[in-house]
């Protein structure tokens, strides 16, 4: 993902994110600091529009999950699969041992995603979401 992605990046997230999109200079905060500790990643359509996005940070042995999203239009067909594979190959790039998420309660579908990837539940983020929800924590652990 580049600076000339946002436009594009931003409409997704307050799409896909209505109650606690992040703001454009939260995201541009993010790419400044890519590659030092940040990887993020466009996933695009033949006709080069942009219908999602994934970041990752990594310091040392861990990485965390920043964030993915897909439109909604775009779910269910490998999109958001594909941009987590290929946040936990650069995870794994960089020499983390074990990789970090936190997903919304009330979303279901996104947590049975990521326990089909091998993450694990580790803990719970009282009211961690701007509107009150919970988040859980997730974990996975990386081999070499």
């Amino acid at each position: 993902m580049t600076e000339a992605d946002l436009p594009a990046v931003m409409v997704i997230e307050r799409t896909t994110f209505p109650r606690d999109a992040w703001s454009e200079g939260m995201m541009r905060g993010e790419l400044a600091d890519q590659p030092r500790t940040r990887h993020y990643v466009v996933a695009v359509l033949d006709d080069e529009r942009i219908v999602g996005y994934a970041g990752l940070a990594a310091a040392g042995d861990q990485a965390d999950v920043q964030t993915i999203a897909v439109l909604h239009d775009h779910q269910s067909r490998g999109i958001g699969s594909a941009m987590l594979t290929e946040l936990l190959g650069e995870a794994r790039r960089r020499g983390a041992r074990e990789i970090f998420l936190e997903v919304r309660s009330d979303n279901p579908r996104a947590k049975a995603v990521y326990e089909r990837f091998g993450f694990e539940e580790i803990g719970v983020r009282r009211r961690y979401y701007d509107d009150g929800t919970d988040a859980v924590m997730m974990r996975r652990k990386l081999d070499g």
